[in-house]
């Protein structure tokens, strides 16, 4: 009794130790799969990045060319007017695909004013999310107007191409805008957004706030919300 317990002791003594040997060696193979992923998706990040926007900017260029009325090419806001000593480049710009256009009358936001808009804001397209990585939305499950309740911010506390674009739009339009890096969060990480990262945004722009926005003449002092 005493030797069969000890030899059982023994092989159990070898399998504990060849477990863990094993699970030692598969350690290092067991970490790089796991980062594998996120390695690949991002390697060459910022070359990548800048040839997709130059690209989809090459091909804006032709489009509206051609008279295609649904692409746009916006200078940002923040940067000086073309001139002999400003050497302009594709990612000074914001590019559009305009999704909706309203026909509202209300004017455009100005850099001081609140914005009421639903976006859904994602990356640039990879292998492992084809349609581009998903880091922000102001709704849930798929977009309704209907439904959906927009956030509320002011534009001048938004990046450079999120605010030039609002300060081009109209109360009800929906947009596809590009921002290059560069008028995004630059070289800086920011959440799950990486550096170097070309910002894609599905927008609608639902009203804005203006503090001398006159609705009406009762409207003139207190200011009041343009929704439509």
């Amino acid at each position: 009794m005493n030797r069969l317990s000890s030899t059982h002791s023994i092989k159990s003594l070898r399998t504990l130790l060849a477990m863990t040997l094993l699970s030692v060696l598969l350690l290092p193979f067991t970490s790089c799969m796991e980062t594998t992923g996120e390695e690949d998706e991002y390697a060459d990040w910022q070359q990548r990045n800048d040839d997709y926007f130059q690209k989809l900017y090459d091909a804006t260029s032709k489009k509206i060319a051609a008279g295609d009325k649904s692409w746009k090419i916006i200078k940002c806001f923040s940067l000086p007017d073309y001139n002999v000593n400003y050497t302009a480049s594709s990612t000074d710009n914001i590019i559009v695909h305009v999704v909706d256009s309203s026909k509202s009358a209300s004017g455009s936001p100005l850099y001081t004013d609140s914005v009421k808009v639903n976006y859904l804001g994602r990356l640039m397209p990879t292998a492992q999310h084809p349609q581009g990585y998903v880091f922000d939305k102001s709704f849930t499950g798929d977009y309704s107007i209907d439904t959906a309740q927009p956030s509320v911010f002011k534009v001048s506390g938004v990046v450079d191409g999120f605010a030039t674009a609002l300060q081009h739009m109209k109360i009800g339009d929906r947009w596809e805008v590009y921002i290059p890096w560069k008028l995004g969060y630059g070289e800086t990480k920011s959440g799950s957004i990486p550096a170097y990262s070309t910002l894609v945004f599905d927008m609608q722009l639902r009203g804005y706030y203006r503090a001398n926005y006159q609705k009406g003449e009762s409207d003139a002092k207190t200011g009041s919300w343009a929704t439509e």
